[in-house]
């Protein structure tokens, strides 16, 4: 089902996909497997036989694609981001993709997980393959990119680590990276929250309309814990609910799926890139700039090309950056 839900003067338009995915049936959490797709299609699509470059969205941590979409009065949505810079000529006309890797419990890192689901096969395996079939994309690695923030920033990184034959470009802006720094201060606010039942945490979360203080930090721990050290359906907290106290075990589990320290296992994928982008704001509220030092340093102990930036900002409400990250894609598309 596709269903063309906007479409502006002399701009791009938006389509409204309805997909089934039978990797998502059956999850764990009982979360949908029916789920919207939006598409960006550039100017002109629909009166030429062009194929187009694709970029694939990717949203933070409680995000889903349509989110990306959102009016507001001050700051232009993806839809008119890529509008403006396509009619300014600062980017060529590309096809975008936001898909929806929403769960329960916030998110899903873009992984799989025995207590989530499989939603780095659901994007890869699925999304891909369905947008190269439905649209006319140019269905190759060096033409297809992804981008994202946060815990999207994230998502791109596991693209470029390991599925450089599909993603030949980059993009992350804040991505979760040296897990040391940005994920330890939400843990005493998540014990406290939690109060030794993340179960029940999570029923009173969802029933609240109003979140308490400390609630998101906790949704972000169990969220995380459930990507990172899942226990069959279940996850291990990097802490113990009695007392607060670190689990080394349980955070050793973590690290593995640090990117810093995944670049040494995916160096040869990393080398393929057409295009390795990170930044973060030097005011970080979770320390990313201090990962996207780190991760960079790594980077360059193995010879992989990449570019590194950072911004005076903090973590939250930087959209903006995407006219960085799609100008550099425009640029190495090209090339």
């Amino acid at each position: 089902m596709h269903t063309v839900i906007t479409e502006e003067d002399g701009g791009g338009s938006i389509v409204r996909v309805i997909h089934e995915s039978e990797i998502l049936k059956g999850n764990p959490l009982g979360d949908a497997h029916v789920r919207e797709l939006f598409v960006y299609l550039p100017p002109g699509y629909g009166e030429s036989n062009e194929h187009y470059p694709s970029v694939y969205c990717l949203t933070g941590f409680t995000g889903r694609g349509k989110m990306l979409l959102n009016d507001s009065a001050f700051t232009p949505n993806l839809h008119q981001r890529l509008d403006s810079l396509i009619a300014a000529g600062t980017i060529r006309p590309m096809i975008a993709v936001m898909p929806n890797c929403f769960t329960y419990y916030g998110g899903s890192q873009y992984i799989n997980s025995t207590a989530t689901g499989n939603y780095e096969d659901y994007l890869t395996k699925e999304i891909v393959t369905f947008v190269d079939e439905n649209f006319r994309t140019r269905a190759d690695n060096n033409t297809r990119a992804v981008m994202g923030i946060s815990s999207g920033g994230y998502g791109s990184l596991i693209m470029a680590l390991r599925h450089a034959d599909l993603f030949g470009l980059a993009c992350s802006h804040a991505g979760d990276a040296y897990f040391e720094h940005c994920y330890p201060s939400d843990f005493a606010k998540a014990f406290r929250a939690i109060k030794g039942d993340p179960s029940a945490f999570m029923k009173k979360f969802w029933a609240a309309e109003k979140k308490g203080k400390d609630d998101f930090a906790a949704l972000n721990t169990i969220g995380m814990s459930a990507c990172y050290s899942p226990d069959g359906t279940s996850f291990d907290l990097p802490f113990d609910l009695e007392t607060g106290e670190m689990r080394p075990d349980v955070w050793a589990r973590w690290l593995e799926h640090d990117p810093v320290r995944l670049v040494e296992k995916h160096v040869e994928n990393l080398q393929s890139l057409k295009l390795l982008y990170l930044d973060a704001g030097t005011r970080d509220e979770f320390a990313l700039d201090l990962g996207a030092k780190i991760l960079s340093k790594r980077l360059n102990s193995h010879g992989i090309d990449h570019i590194h930036e950072e911004f005076d900002d903090g973590h939250f409400s930087i959209g903006y950056r995407y006219n960085r990250s799609l100008e550099l894609i425009a640029q190495r598309l090209s090339t």
